[in-house]
């Protein structure tokens, strides 16, 4: 089944305009919001009231809006004329640098997801889980000489009609292992009880490890005693040096359980989970959202966001399963995302990247989000707050990566507000980015669910996979800005590799003309001996 995948249509948007008002401050208060033909029909309306009396004109003059005053209607006919064209360039242009991405693809579902309801499968594949037991599989591919978005029904097996399929992930396992894992919950209604379950999809059949198709007809089938919530994979390192991936799901029982792949069975298994995580026990409330991240040194931050509101952070070795240092930090509402990241920067003059330190990203259903800097140095003290983050419902998903290429990390909020928010760290004169402003927001017409970023095209220009409550949206990076970009960085670098050819002319011409004399005078006394 294929289900409709159609580019989505601009919102129109009516414009209610006062009759005589600052159009620079108008347009900057709205800007962050607002598409492209919202600021055409805004000057077309700003020209027409213009001619009619005379009011505040705005022109556009090295990028930034200078005032007009008392202007007579045959000046504002004039203006208007001369200044449209101009005015839309530099909209055009500003919304070019601001908002990175143009819609490619909307694929509606059948029924709605939630918050756990997409994981990346493989390198160019998603997997969505909706409420009614479906999974679509979303890829690109060639269909008549060109590549298109197609959205797909994977038939996994042992999910019955009723089910309720609450989380999904999947990973690619460890090597020199291969294959793709694939882990759906769900609650299957009896009618007088609801029974929660597992299924752990994986194919061993040689040259079916990574089909999607065989892979769903693989099932392992487990009955769980608890509620299910998020299902997180991690990776485990061992003391002989080799690695694993395991699951971890978290449940209404104050618990994270742990999955483990027992590989002469073929078949996954249930271990205490103290045995790999010893920071995962005597959990103050039920985990909502789980994140780790390996650091130099084996080391391993781990972080958990609670239904109280508490937040926990761990620091622990790898191989030893030792605990060497934990935080903890109460909020006052269920935690909806925490999210480990690293900041780097380019240092001028030096090709490697200097890593900053790791940061912890907090959301919470009604509080502004926070970032915590240097966790693994100074833990959860200090905090960042991300102005007006609280002022679009809950945040529901995070989303910490590099959209505009300059080096720099931006923060992606999604709110059930429908709101796509855009935070951007602005760096000191040290070097580290010592606070966060908003860059954009970009409004959909349902919930934000969810925010991959990933390649799915497979042209190495990732997309931005949101998930929202009624379907998958793909935006992509503007192909012209992209061009430009790749451009002005080959000239930078042709510049670069021409004055270091530059200056190793110079020297190899002054070591010659260091040189010459003595080889003068070398050839004065041959000849004097001869």
């Amino acid at each position: 089944m294929i289900h409709e995948i159609k580019t989505s249509d601009k919102p129109k948007r009516t414009i209610p305009l006062p009759g005589c008002f600052d159009l620079s401050l108008y347009v900057f208060k709205h800007d962050r919001q607002c598409c492209l033909g919202y600021y055409i029909q805004c000057w077309q309306r700003v020209a027409q009231t213009n001619l009619n009396h005379s009011s505040v004109l705005c022109q556009v003059h090295g990028g930034s809006f200078q005032s007009w005053t008392t202007a007579s209607a045959s000046e504002s006919t004039r203006l208007s004329s001369r200044l449209n064209s101009r005015f839309l360039v530099f909209f055009c242009r500003m919304l070019r640098e601001s908002y990175p991405f143009v819609e490619d693809s909307f694929s509606r579902f059948p029924s709605q997801s939630n918050i756990y309801g997409l994981c990346q499968a493989g390198e160019q594949e998603l997997l969505a889980a909706t409420l009614k037991g479906k999974v679509v599989c979303f890829r690109y591919q060639e269909l008549q000489q060109k590549t298109r978005p197609v959205a797909k029904e994977v038939q996994f097996t042992y999910i019955p009609v009723d089910a309720e399929i609450v989380s999904i992930d999947a990973f690619n396992k460890s090597p020199p292992n291969k294959g793709l894992v694939v882990g759906i919950t769900f609650i299957k209604d009896s009618g007088d009880k609801a029974t929660p379950f597992l299924n752990i999809y994986c194919d061993y059949e040689p040259g079916s490890e990574f089909n999607l198709d065989s892979i769903a007809q693989s099932c392992l089938n487990l009955e769980l005693q608890f509620t299910p919530f998020q299902l997180y994979h991690a990776e485990v390192q061992f003391d002989e040096g080799g690695s694993e991936t395991v699951f971890l799901l978290s449940g209404h029982d104050q618990r994270i359980h742990l999955y483990k792949e027992n590989a002469s069975l073929h078949q996954f298994e249930e271990q205490p989970v103290e045995r790999l995580f010893p920071e995962l026990q005597q959990l103050p409330s039920n985990v909502l959202w789980l994140d780790m991240l390996s650091i130099a040194g084996g080391r391993r931050l781990s972080a958990f966001g609670c239904q109280n509101g508490c937040v926990g952070l761990a620091l622990v070795t790898q191989t030893g399963r030792e605990v060497l240092q934990s935080w903890r930090v109460q909020f006052d509402s269920p935690i909806s995302t925490v999210l480990l990241f690293p900041l780097t920067s380019h240092c001028s003059g030096e090709k490697k990247e200097a890593t900053e330190g790791y940061n912890l990203l907090v959301t919470s259903t009604i509080e502004m989000a926070v970032v915590y800097r240097d966790v693994q140095d100074c833990g959860l003290s200090r905090s960042m707050c991300l102005p007006e983050s609280d002022q679009w419902d809950a945040v529901l998903c995070a989303l910490v990566i590099d959209l505009d290429f300059d080096g720099q990390k931006e923060v992606l909020l999604g709110t059930y507000g429908q709101e796509l928010l855009c935070y951007k760290f602005q760096a000191a004169g040290s070097g580290l980015g010592s606070q966060i402003e908003l860059q954009w927001r970009r409004s959909f017409k349902s919930p934000v669910l969810s925010v991959i970023y990933l390649d799915l095209t497979g042209d190495g220009l990732r997309e931005l996979a949101v998930l929202t409550l009624k379907g998958l949206h793909i935006l992509q990076h503007s192909l012209t800005v992209s061009a430009d970009l790749v451009l002005e960085r080959l000239l930078q670098r042709v510049s670069a590799l021409t004055a270091v050819l530059e200056l190793e002319t110079d020297k190899a011409q002054d070591a010659e003309e260091k040189d010459a004399p003595a080889q003068k005078q070398e050839f004065s006394a041959q000849g004097s001996s001869d």
